[in-house]
């Protein structure tokens, strides 16, 4: 595996949740043990209340285009994405960190998701699920799944069928 492969958890909209913080902050700390992983938390446009949908999520979509730099492989969490098994999300990561990419960003969207110039820009759209979750337990399932397929790749036992 190839370590030195960043991975950053971006996500639009407010701070953690203090309810789950400490176990979001758990995850991404044995995350680390495997591969370097960050919190990118972007906040939403200053005037987001008075921005109608559409508005918002482009608004988000320009501050989301302008931080992504040129080799950053992004992988956006949307609903209408291709879904993995954990084992799969382990092939997945496995597969980036031996193409030597060096940044995986992982994409979750503000309140109403994701614009269309962001899924565009994304090289996988990945839902983790057909259920709609709270915007702040995508964020934990996100470090959760996360550490699950590093455990896997490491052939370790935290992960049970």
């Amino acid at each position: 595996m190839n370590e030195h492969m960043k991975i950053q958890l971006w996500a639009i909209g407010k701070p953690h949740d203090k309810e789950l913080k400490a176990a979001i902050d758990q995850f991404t700390q044995r995350c680390n043990n495997y591969f370097q992983v960050e919190w990118n938390i972007i906040a939403g446009p200053k005037n987001a209340g008075q921005l109608e949908e559409a508005g918002l999520k482009k608004k988000e979509g320009e501050m989301v285009l302008q931080l992504l730099e040129k080799n950053d492989y992004l992988v956006a969490l949307d609903e209408g994405g291709q879904q993995l098994t954990s084992e799969g999300l382990a092939d997945f990561i496995n597969a980036r960190a031996n193409e030597s990419t060096r940044k995986l960003i992982f994409l979750i969207g503000g309140a109403y998701g994701l614009d269309e110039a962001v899924l565009a820009a994304a090289r996988l759209k990945w839902s983790l699920s057909k259920l709609t979750f709270p915007h702040q337990l995508v964020r934990l399932v996100l470090a959760e799944q996360l550490y699950r397929s590093f455990t896997i790749l490491r052939n370790e036992k935290y992960h049970h069928k």
